[in-house]
């Protein structure tokens, strides 16, 4: 069921991720046509040549983000609303207002029962009227439901409506303008402004497109789904803008391909409309299960939206299927490339994971060690960063047994991705202590959501430190003090929360996660140090200890912090089969090898990296 989900996910994405190609490449050369639409002299391959250079300008310009223009978005798109559905009303009234007659369902039977077999596949041909309408609630994590609800149902659908009437009257008396009729219907006096017009709101749409499949790759990214990239944010007060390097260029050249190759409207339209019916038969899926197991709707309601559903989607599926030879087979193409690759990565992404939880090492073989670890404990802090958010990883006892040396003091640093929209700060940090004090083992949990970031931080150390001094200073008073006093601290502690200092407000993750969960307590630590007086001065019986354990800690800090890495590499076994051996050997290797590596993404300062190279066999 699992793998049956993740697959229709994942088929669903990499259709978003095509219609973000397919989308700036047709509405660019859409509204660029309307050059040679009243000057044809002017030949199609000059209006393909401007929209790829309209294209390369908005790619270009990506970095920057759209922070200082994006308030020119909103004007731009309600303008463009407002004329065409201007247009449309003034073309109503000027040729014939009959068209109106349309909107009866009786000429829809009828067109269905005259045009036959040729009228089913034309439903494959407007499938960009509808286009967009599925990208509407993609806008929730910045606008509200009603909003979206009112801008749709009072602007957008009314324009549309009279925008696509007003064509119809138009091509009553002018039936030989079929191509390129929206700019034909324009009125002379306000053809170059409206063409304006046009050109910024393809622009506006194709920066949509591109910044929803920068957000679905972050948050596919969080999830193990994709390949490391670098993110970037552009905004300071917006945090949702990002912007990746590498999508952003592999989007642009498929873009400019798909611009310059077809050189057609129609053609990247019928691929436009195979990619979006595809998502909305996917989205509908996705609901049937949301229905199900999270809303619990009954039976009834779930089969009456099932039927209305894939009665509505399938026609018009069925529809696009015809298509495919004429432009369709572009979307399968992209989609199929991008799906072998999220599919893979993620595939031998959890086959890592799964032997590093069954070969992690036995806390009996730590405790057998002793103290010293049967190494000379040298003065220094050592930072173990694993994927493991409970018992020590098999990195460890490889590195150890291959050196002569270890830290005085160990931290495992484990960054978790939880599949939610994001982390708090104050919950930021789970502390815990490994094996008996005088080991100066520990381990650290770093939780981020899919929308936060492990971004650059010079302070990220630092409240690792901090996080790891306020577990001592806890660990101390629950030892010396009853649990009364305990509870009553960490009540002023959490008042205190939004002043930066230690909170512990309930999370549900450190009690439902099993694999962060063991036989010691895990204690929330906020990311500040919090320093409270309190807690030093009402019990002078552990103070002694917690002193001489902070100071410990404070010393072996200043003489020098190592991060050490893990270097695995995954093979598949010999007697595996064909297709496991080109997915794990060739395709995952070369994606581990383009990819960014794990120094990058945490962010480790080279001078004090150490690597310790593996081989895992799946």
């Amino acid at each position: 069921m699992k793998s049956t989900l993740l697959i229709l996910v994942l088929i669903g994405s990499c259709m978003v991720i095509g219609d973000g190609i397919l989308t700036p490449a047709i509405s660019v050369l859409s509204a660029v046509g309307g050059i040679n639409v009243r000057h044809s002299q002017i030949s199609n391959e000059v209006v393909v040549l401007v929209a790829v250079v309209i294209l390369v300008l908005l790619f270009t310009m990506q970095h920057h983000g759209t922070d200082k223009v994006g308030w020119l978005f909103a004007p731009i798109v309600l303008l463009w609303f407002l004329l065409i559905g201007g247009i449309g009303m003034f073309n109503i009234w000027k040729f014939d207002r009959n068209v109106l007659k349309a909107f009866s369902p009786l000429y829809v039977y009828r067109f269905f029962k005259k045009g036959g077999k040729d009228g089913w596949t034309s439903l494959g041909g407007i499938m960009l009227s509808i286009t967009g309408t599925e990208a509407l609630f993609a806008d929730l994590s910045h606008f509200p439901v009603p909003s979206i609800q009112i801008a749709f149902t009072c602007v957008v659908f009314p324009s549309l409506l009279l925008a696509y009437s007003g064509q119809a009257a138009y091509l009553m008396k002018h039936s030989d303008h079929v191509y390129g009729a929206f700019y034909h219907s324009i009125p002379d006096s306000i053809y170059w402004p409206v063409f304006v017009v046009a050109t910024a709101a393809a622009v506006v749409a194709s920066q949509a497109t591109i910044t929803a499949t920068f957000a679905l790759v972050k948050q596919a990214l969080a999830l193990g789904c994709f390949p490391r990239v670098k993110v970037v944010h552009t905004s300071r007060k917006y945090r949702h803008q990002i912007y990746i390097p590498e999508v952003n260029w592999i989007v642009m050249v498929l873009c400019i391909a798909v611009t310059a190759g077809f050189k057609n409207q129609n053609q990247i339209g019928n691929a436009s409309g195979t990619a979006v019916c595809i998502v909305m038969l996917v989205t509908t899926l996705l609901m049937i299960l949301v229905m199900i197991l999270v809303w619990h709707c009954h039976w009834v309601l779930v089969l009456i939206f099932t039927g209305l559903s894939f009665l509505m989607e399938g026609t018009y599926f069925s529809a696009v299927l015809l298509k495919v030879n004429q432009g369709g087979w572009v979307p399968l193409v992209i989609s199929a490339a991008f799906f072998i690759i999220m599919y893979v990565w993620h595939y031998g992404t959890v086959k890592r994971y799964e032997i590093e939880v069954h070969s992690k090492v036995s806390m009996a073989w730590i405790l057998g060690l002793g103290p010293s670890l049967g190494l000379v404990r040298v003065p220094g802090v050592g930072l173990v960063y694993t994927e493991l958010a409970s018992g020590v990883p098999r990195i460890f006892s490889h590195f150890i047994t291959n050196l002569p040396a270890i830290h005085s003091v160990v931290v495992f640093v484990c960054v978790k991705y939880l599949p939610v929209c994001t982390v708090p700060e104050e919950e930021r940090f789970l502390v815990k202590r490994i094996g008996p004090k005088d080991f100066h083992m520990f381990r650290c949990v770093a939780r981020y959501g899919y929308k936060d970031l492990h971004r650059k931080d010079d302070d990220f150390e630092k409240k690792l430190f901090d996080s790891l001094f306020m577990f001592l200073r806890l660990e101390s008073l629950m030892e010396a003090s009853s649990d009364s006093d305990v509870s009553s601290l960490l009540d002023q502690q959490t008042k205190k929360s939004g002043d930066g200092q230690f909170s512990t407000n309930s999370d549900p993750y450190s009690i439902v996660d099993l694999s962060i969960a063991s036989g010691d307590s895990i204690v929330p630590a906020d990311s500040s140090l919090g320093t409270n007086n309190a807690v030093i001065s009402t019990h002078q019986a552990g103070s002694q200890v917690e002193i001489d354990e902070i100071e410990f800690l404070n010393n072996c800090k200043d003489a020098g912090v190592v991060h050490i890495l893990g270097n695995t590499v995954v093979r598949a076994r010999k007697n595996s089969k064909f297709w496991k051996k080109i997915a794990i050997d060739y395709l995952y290797a070369f994606l581990r090898k383009i990819c960014r590596g794990n120094s990058v993404m945490f962010n480790i300062p080279h001078e004090s990296l150490l690597n310790v190279g593996q081989i895992f066999y799946v």
